[in-house]
């Protein structure tokens, strides 16, 4: 008896401490998530505060204005960032979709596809004022001048490795049993790959592509070395273009009470913008999968 009321004191003693151990982490856990909702809901709320009231007719309608003036507005930083971050998006897709099939589908276990996945994840993790001097050395400063062309190229540095990430892990998750299936049907691989893995997996590559948009969308410091900006509306991608990005870095820190407003109205519509793009892309993940 006495064995048993030792060793059932022992369990009693161990699973109190284990519910100690769980209850610290728990609040741990807890107030790490409410850390950063806090500051979250700050940020929310100061953008919102102040970027609302700086939204009117004229934010998409003029161009920036200029430092001492009244009014202006946003048009044609936001042209230059929709047509960049399209043209990026064009360019970074594709190679990142080919790139993701090959890693997935072909060369999952060579040295090439391990120097290849080595190689993204440095490009992953590359801060973008990198990317962004790469850029100005390898177009800028041949071509004589920044440009809508270099600043696309350079966002679409940061799309490629990103959608290769995505189309890799979703490209996997889809079974072998659909592929050997297809296999044994006497369909042939390029055939397999594209009406059946991307077809699996189509939602999830979308949302790779998503994200990738998502990221871009607020990114300044590769702008700054290739597109730098206009103050003018341009349409043509061989010469400078405005971005909000970009506006919001010159106009945050400028004394005219003008240019802070539409530089925290551009910066609610990025917000609004980047925050609609990661909802759409969760729910459209989770609706499809």
């Amino acid at each position: 008896m006495t064995a048993i009321s030792s060793m059932s004191g022992k369990r009693m003693a161990m699973h109190n401490r284990r519910k100690r151990v769980n209850t610290v982490a728990l609040t741990l856990a807890f107030g790490a998530m409410a850390f950063g909702v806090f500051w979250l809901i700050w940020i929310l709320f100061e953008t919102i505060r102040l970027g609302g009231g700086g939204l009117n007719w004229a934010l998409f309608t003029e161009s920036t204005p200029a430092a001492m003036s009244d009014g202006g507005g946003l048009a044609n930083a936001l042209y230059g960032s929709v047509i960049m971050v399209v043209v990026a998006t064009v360019i970074g897709t594709p190679i990142g979709i080919f790139s993701g099939i090959y890693l997935a589908e072909y060369g999952a276990k060579g040295r090439l596809a391990a120097v290849t996945r080595f190689i993204n994840d440095v490009l992953l993790s590359a801060p973008s004022l990198v990317i962004g001097l790469f850029i100005y050395e390898l177009i800028v400063v041949p071509s004589g001048g920044a440009s809508g062309w270099a600043g696309s190229v350079a966002l679409s540095l940061i799309v490629i490795p990103v959608v290769i990430r995505t189309t890799e892990n979703m490209l996997n998750l889809v079974p072998h049993a659909l592929r050997e299936a297809a296999y044994a049907l006497g369909t042939p691989k390029w055939k397999v790959i594209s009406t059946v893995t991307l077809t699996a997996a189509r939602a999830g590559v979308i949302t790779g592509i998503l994200l990738a948009v998502a990221r871009i969308a607020g990114e300044t410091a590769p702008l700054l070395y290739t597109a730098l900006s206009n103050q003018f509306f341009n349409s043509n991608l061989a010469k400078p273009m405005a971005s909000i990005p970009v506006v919001i870095f010159n106009f945050a820190n400028s004394a005219y009470p003008n240019l802070q407003r539409i530089a925290w109205a551009g910066v609610f519509l990025i917000t609004l913008g980047v925050l609609g793009l990661n909802v759409a892309a969760r729910v459209f993940f989770r609706n499809k999968n």
